[in-house]
């Protein structure tokens, strides 16, 4: 597959602005004006990722990042025009992967673009298989199992951030530590990224997500993985 986005931006200017910019970045760029396109060009000829604004004509870019998560665990980004909390917490709960508000910089978002394709692939360094608990991991294959189980849909920012977690056992890993290594990039970082994939992966691996057996939160100083 090549380096295909997904920009479903529903005013022109902008959405023209974006696409010649990763255009230039070397993309390929496919466009789209509203939330319900934006899901039939997917349908038809599916991207490396997608730029999802959330403030869509018709169906909005909340259920248009739910839509593409039921049958796709392609990296999304959503566009915000509010830094409010509350909205992009709930982007990024709807399936986001990242974020970026406008007015962004082209340069910027090339780079969360880049980042997130980078971590597509699994790094030389790890291992075959991880295990804790009844779970499985299989970092070359993409792969997270029960043990003798069925497969547990993640999308690739959960699958690698597991990852992470999971290749430093009883280690506490800081926010900035994780934000480097998933989504690679510190310095434009926002804890609330690592904060909210951490609340999906629990929800898919903890036998009770309230009381956590298996990522622990230590305050003050990040998660860790307890086997």
């Amino acid at each position: 597959m090549s380096n295909r986005i997904l920009v479903v931006e529903d005013d022109e200017r902008i959405r023209s602005s974006i696409r010649l910019s990763l255009e230039g970045e070397g993309y390929e760029v496919d466009e789209a004006g509203s939330g319900e396109e934006g899901l039939d060009r997917f349908g038809k000829e599916p991207c490396e990722l997608a730029l999802v604004d959330l403030m869509l004509p018709g169906m909005d870019g909340f259920e248009c990042c739910r839509a593409l998560r039921r049958v796709s665990a392609v990296p999304i980004i959503i566009v915000t025009a509010r830094t409010d909390t509350h909205d992009v917490v709930a982007g990024l709960e709807a399936g986001a992967d990242d974020y970026v508000t406008k007015p962004f910089v082209a340069k910027e978002l090339a780079a969360r673009i880049r980042a997130l394709l980078r971590r597509s692939r699994p790094t030389e360094d790890e291992p075959a298989v991880l295990t804790f608990g009844d779970l499985e991991i299989l970092p070359d294959e993409g792969v997270l199992r029960r043990v003798g189980g069925d497969e547990i849909h993640c999308t690739r920012t959960e699958f690698h951030l597991l990852c992470e977690l999971a290749s430093n056992p009883n280690k506490v890993l800081s926010r900035e530590h994780l934000l480097d290594k998933v989504w690679g990039y510190d310095y434009f970082g926002d804890g609330r990224l690592v904060d909210v994939h951490i609340r999906r992966l629990r929800t898919k691996i903890e036998p009770d997500p309230a009381l956590p057996r298996y990522i622990l939160t230590v305050r003050g100083m990040g998660y860790k993985l307890v086997p």
